[in-house]
């Protein structure tokens, strides 16, 4: 790696995990979110269930609803776990409804044809809005589901919640076939959820709300602005002003070379951002799988699992991108990282805020946001571009050195119109020469058994690589990396009936894997990616 250098409300830190949460920590990022998960409302319980593997995916239990309050299922629960015969499972049961079976419930008509499964799957994954607040529901706070005032598209298989910025990516396909109703009410949903939350969550769970993803409602309500025109903006720019508000949160207050939750200060005072969690605390979800990689971490537990949280704000969780290059995942370091994705997303949210803001006629302050813009791609391009290697990285703002490890966050660049022509052409040749495989492109290259590493393929990095060549007059690489992904699905789908989260890119044979749960099926993202190259191509 090389060193580098540039020219010329408050949050709650969580305790570290112990047996049980540390109350007064609990109740204080409880009253930041206004939401208590299910580790705060039910201490003891909660660890007995996760450690106890009571179920197979920690995710079962923290989407589980109880039937009573806390208060009483936890007295229950302290009686009864001294009875003779106790089984906990029978006890969770009694006490929770469950959620449903994963799986997609429906079968699949392959001799129907990709585009009749495809728009089957609209209404298969969609899920009816729910009211604000129930009156009658005196159980509606305890609940990890987050309500929602519109309908929204759930991904499929164990994600039986919205996703932020999975839901970008499903609405390509879901404006393809005509549905812009349906769109516009996800664009809704997160304009609520920054509302009410001030920003958006990485899911609408209780567990979800001390991190949000890569931030695309910028992209969401530009994608409706090219058909509602650009008086759309006005609806949405408080929204957008308050997400992007969350994202510089402390900025103003930093001292050079130092960083605050999402934003980082360089020595020359420049501004850029990194993915963060609020919590140091295991992930709920992914409760017992994050208290054992801790052991194997010689990181201390709270940064350990900041590190794992941030991963998970960024949707690549996990993958050799995050880790000290050559270590493993006890070497995660993604606090330490400029992401190359979040900057370009941030530097694109920049210039709609810049166009909202000429469209309300306010001229000064649509300079002033052009002159972020500028100031943000300047200094991106000048930390993240390695010339010898012709690729976008990453930048470690504590050693100052560009990280050494190739991904295909390295589009993100191309896809947002941050790149110089020169540049993208070196990296249209690298993509063909070392990522691209028999059924895409791959998303790094390394294989560790992380799902976002090699040899998987994904649906949104796939579009980003082929709109970003296409931006730059790239057009035979990005036709050929476009039919290789629609066939590769075309292929599955025909021997399964199932369209999935993820593939296996390298060996278009074999099943996809890697990561911390089982292949889902589905799968919102693949759907909308799926059916917007079989449009831009003119494929069935």
């Amino acid at each position: 790696m090389t060193a580098l250098s540039l020219p010329g409300r408050a949050q709650v830190e969580l305790a570290v995990p112990t047996a049980t949460p540390k109350p007064v920590a609990e109740q204080a990022l409880a009253a930041v979110t206004n939401r208590a998960s299910p580790r705060q409302l039910f201490p003891g319980l909660f660890e007995a269930v996760q450690t106890g593997r009571v179920f197979a995916d920690n995710k079962t239990f923290v989407d589980a609803a109880p039937r009573q309050r806390p208060t009483t299922i936890l007295a229950a629960w302290n009686r009864e776990k001294k009875l003779p015969g106790f089984q906990l499972k029978a006890f969770v049961e009694a006490h929770f409804d469950l959620p449903a079976d994963g799986g997609v419930v429906f079968q699949s008509n392959v001799q129907a044809g990709l585009r009749r499964h495809l728009d089957t799957l609209w209404t298969v994954l969609a899920r009816p809005a729910a009211p604000a607040v129930d009156p009658n529901d005196s159980l509606a706070e305890y609940r990890s589901l987050l309500p929602l005032p519109k309908p929204y598209i759930v991904p499929g298989g164990r994600f039986r919640e919205v996703y932020y910025w999975d839901s970008y990516f499903t609405m390509l396909g879901l404006a393809e076939a005509g549905r812009n109703e349906l769109v516009q009410d996800l664009t809704d949903n997160f304009a609520f959820l920054i509302n009410r939350y001030g920003f958006v969550p990485n899911g609408n769970r209780s567990y979800y709300l001390t991190r949000s993803q890569p931030p695309f409602f910028g992209s969401m309500v530009a994608l409706l602005a090219k058909d509602q025109g650009n008086g759309l903006l006005l609806r949405y720019r408080a929204a957008l002003e308050r997400e992007y508000r969350y994202w510089m949160l402390g900025a103003d207050k930093l001292a050079p070379g130092t960083a605050a939750h999402r934003v980082v200060k360089l020595p020359d005072g420049t501004v850029l951002n990194r993915y963060w969690d609020e919590s140091t605390q295991p992930r709920e979800e992914s409760y017992v799988e994050d208290v054992t990689a801790a052991k194997g971490s010689k990181q201390p537990p709270a940064q350990f699992y900041r590190n794992m949280r941030a991963a998970a704000a960024s949707g690549w969780d996990f993958s050799s991108r995050w880790f000290v290059p050559g270590g493993g995942l006890g070497t995660i370091q993604t606090t330490d990282l400029v992401p190359v994705d979040l900057n370009c997303l941030l530097y694109q949210l920049e210039q709609t805020l810049a166009e909202a803001c000429r469209t309300a006629g306010q001229t000064a302050l649509a300079r002033d946001y052009t002159a972020k813009a500028t100031r943000r791609k300047t200094a991106l391009l000048a930390l993240s571009w390695d010339p010898k290697v012709g690729w976008f990285q990453d930048y470690n703002w504590r050693t100052r050195q560009r990280s050494s490890i190739r991904t295909l966050a390295g589009v993100f660049p191309l896809a947002f119109g941050l790149a110089t022509p020169a540049q993208a052409k070196r990296l249209a040749t690298n993509l063909q020469y070392n990522f691209m495989k028999p059924g895409g492109l791959v998303t790094t290259l390394s294989k560790t058994g992380q799902q976002w590493d090699s040899p998987n393929g994904w649906a949104p990095l796939q579009y980003l690589a082929i709109e970003g060549l296409r931006r730059y007059e790239q057009r035979p690489l990005a036709d050929t990396i476009a039919r290789r992904w629609v066939n590769l699905n075309r292929r599955v789908f025909a021997q399964t009936g199932k369209l999935l989260e993820k593939y296996d890119v390298v060996n278009p044979n074999r099943p996809a894997g890697g990561g911390e749960y089982p292949l889902q099926d589905g799968f919102g993202w693949t759907n909308g990616v799926l059916l917007k190259l079989l449009e831009w191509y003119k494929l069935e």
